[in-house]
């Protein structure tokens, strides 16, 4: 029986002999060691700080760009949270490229799932008054948007499958 590239692509070791996701792990292994020292884990919210907490001097609330920011933060750790621990489950079990065609799979097909109940069930509350002759289509435009794109890139990630399969056969 034929052993499949995959399960060679990751055990593929580095001049150290490590392979890459031990590296990865003996680099967060050091960083939550560093972080129990105290100085340098004052430099570090110190640096955070800078970005995180800027306040307005005339209010003394954080500014918009503070608060931007942190946006961004929560969302782009959400993200790498829900998909690359999935991912790096799937990594160590299946390999690298069957992981990735699968989250890929996973997560735009979770997309058009909510994209879908979005532009079902979306809001009906009291509206507020900047959206003020906004019609029903209107208003679930941005829905239909991101349920067609990512329709489009679940079946893209359906057809890389498919090719996959049929190149392990």
């Amino acid at each position: 029986m034929r052993t499949p590239k995959v399960l060679l692509m990751t055990a593929a070791k580095d001049e150290r002999g490590l392979s890459k996701l031990e590296s990865l792990g003996l680099i967060l292994f050091v960083l939550s060691i560093l972080a129990m020292i105290g100085p340098i884990r004052d430099l570090a919210v110190n640096l955070i700080g800078t970005v995180f907490n800027q306040v307005d001097p005339d209010t003394g609330h954080p500014n918009d760009f503070s608060k931007a920011m942190r946006g961004f933060a929560i969302a782009g750790g959400a993200v790498l949270v829900f998909v690359g621990s999935g991912y790096l489950v799937m990594w160590t079990d299946l390999g690298k490229r069957l992981a990735f065609l699968l989250i890929g799979a996973a997560t735009s097909g979770y997309l058009v799932i909510n994209g879908l109940f979005f532009i079902v069930y979306a809001p009906r509350g009291v509206r507020p008054p900047n959206l003020e002759g906004l019609d029903a289509i209107q208003m679930r435009l941005p829905a239909i948007a991101l349920t067609l794109g990512s329709l489009l890139i679940f079946l893209m990630f359906s057809v890389a499958l498919a090719r996959y399969e049929a190149e392990a056969e």
